[in-house]
């Protein structure tokens, strides 16, 4: 071989090199990239809350002294009106260990302390672990240590998915008695509590104190109980409250890592009035995280969601939803919990208003009315699968314009330069709103339909200009031509 052939060769095996360096790597990336994908497998949350959750949750019906009976009721309605339109979850919010007694309604139900021996009373339904059970005077199916588990068979036996409310922490009688922690030696309640750690509107529970041995064990027997009884979403509470209360992250850390340690998928829904300061921790470990206090049927409070949705919109999208609360709509406050029983005090173009906000803001939907009494009406604007797929498809929603009362949002639709387009009047005099096509991005005509009434608007348009009544609202698709 000559030395110019041997010169010549030099490169080629420079090349050959790198390629099989470059092969390796490459293998040693995917290999990392299947093992964080067979971790998040693991985990299920990629099989969870891919689009805003749609339910009913019992709490603006019922509120803590809901019944096994009136949670069947309203499963029942579901899977026979709304289940093809997507609604699956079935929540039973809290309290559901407290011990009503028949005909009893009390809302944040206190627990007392016996003079002699400091016991509480009424004594919450509880394993020997300290783990709350649901009572079985208010859930027959509950007796003989069941749980959630029959209630749970029979939702998904219609096709659907059940949730339940918990509260963080420990139970303050598990820290009387000091129960043991399941599955660890030589640790009871009483050392892992955090007795300075408390509610200030439920005094049922201590918070724990995550760096106390057999902590993040207590959190992860919970969350094992709740999965064995079939739980496919759970709404913690008691995480924040208001500007001077602390956000309780080592404790969402610890519920977090409970789900993913147990491997079932379940939707994790953090409450109340998140801080927007902690909007990265909240996204990191929920799916879901309520951004207000308790909501009702009062138009000053919907009023206020505009301004909190808008502030919150950026934070949209698979796994992570910013949630404005529950739909109030329909029969609310059967036994409480806020004002006598009623149907909502929104008008009709109200409730239109409130479904249109929640829908292009991607908010979760969960119906608060007990859903047997919907009128005509209401299952129509639970039923609308064209506004719903506002909800369940757009995306990068976001507030466009707002002038004093006059208010417009805009989501973007999949594989698609067409637009939704939501409207609003929230002032108490009729308005004229006009958006021009540059606002929407459009340099020439387009059409539009008419969500709501599942119309197209006759005619190629350059505008939008519409007449709204006070608290109206219209949602279009508009297309580009």
């Amino acid at each position: 071989m000559s030395k110019l052939a041997h010169v010549s060769l030099i490169p080629v095996l420079l090349i050959f090199l790198l390629f099989n360096f470059y092969n390796t790597a490459q293998n040693i990336n995917s290999g990392q990239n299947e093992k964080l994908a067979d971790n998040n497998s693991a985990s299920g949350r990629e099989k969870v809350a891919q689009t805003p959750p749609m339910g009913w949750n019992s709490y603006n019906s019922y509120g803590a002294a809901v019944r096994e009976v009136e949670v069947k009721a309203n499963a029942d309605y579901m899977a026979k009106y709304m289940k093809d339109y997507g609604w699956e979850y079935v929540v039973v919010d809290y309290c559901w260990s407290y011990p009503h007694p028949p005909g009893s309604f009390q809302n944040n139900p206190p627990q007392f302390r016996l003079e002699k021996d400091g016991a509480y009373v009424p004594w919450l339904a509880m394993d020997e672990f300290g783990r709350l059970l649901p009572d079985p005077g208010k859930f027959p199916s509950a007796r003989n240590g069941e749980g959630f588990k029959k209630l749970a068979d029979y939702i998904h036996s219609l096709g659907l998915k059940f949730g339940i409310h918990v509260m963080r922490g420990i139970p303050r009688q598990a820290v009387w008695a000091k129960t043991p922690i399941y599955g660890v030696s030589n640790i009871d309640a009483s050392m892992i509590a955090d007795t300075t750690s408390i509610c200030p509107w439920l005094n049922q529970m201590y918070g724990i104190d995550m760096s106390k041995p057999g902590a993040q064990e207590y959190y992860n027997s919970l969350i094992d109980l709740y999965a064995s009884w079939g739980v496919d979403y759970i709404k913690v509470d008691d995480i924040d409250l208001k500007e001077n209360y602390p956000y309780r992250a080592s404790e969402v850390d610890a519920i977090r890592k409970a789900i993913d340690q147990n491997g079932r998928p379940i939707v994790l829904s953090l409450s109340l009035n998140m801080k927007y300061k902690n909007r990265e921790h909240v996204q990191k470990n929920g799916d879901l995280w309520r951004i207000s206090k308790d909501f009702w049927d009062e138009w000053a409070l919907l009023k206020n969601q505009f301004l909190l949705c808008a502030k919150w919109a950026g934070m949209s999208g698979p796994n992570s939803w910013p949630d404005a609360d529950m739909l109030q709509i329909g029969w609310i406050s059967r036994r409480g919990p806020h004002g006598p029983e009623r149907e909502s005090r929104f008008t009709s173009d109200e409730q239109r208003t409130h479904i249109t906000l929640w829908c292009i803001a991607n908010s979760p939907l969960m119906m608060g009315g007990d859903m047997p009494d919907n009128s005509e009406f209401v299952k129509s604007l639970l039923t609308n699968e064209e506004v719903l797929a506002v909800n369940q498809k757009g995306y990068d929603s976001k507030q466009l314009m707002r002038k004093d009362d006059e208010v417009v949002w805009v989501s973007k639709v999949p594989d698609s330069r067409a637009l939704n387009v939501a409207l609003f009047n929230l002032g108490d005099v009729d308005k004229e709103i006009v958006v021009k096509g540059r606002d929407l991005g459009f340099s020439g005509k387009f059409k539009i339909r008419n969500i709501w009434e599942k119309q197209d608007v006759s005619g190629a348009k350059r505008s939008l200009s519409y007449h709204l009544k006070p608290h109206e609202s219209m949602l279009f698709l508009v297309s580009p031509m």
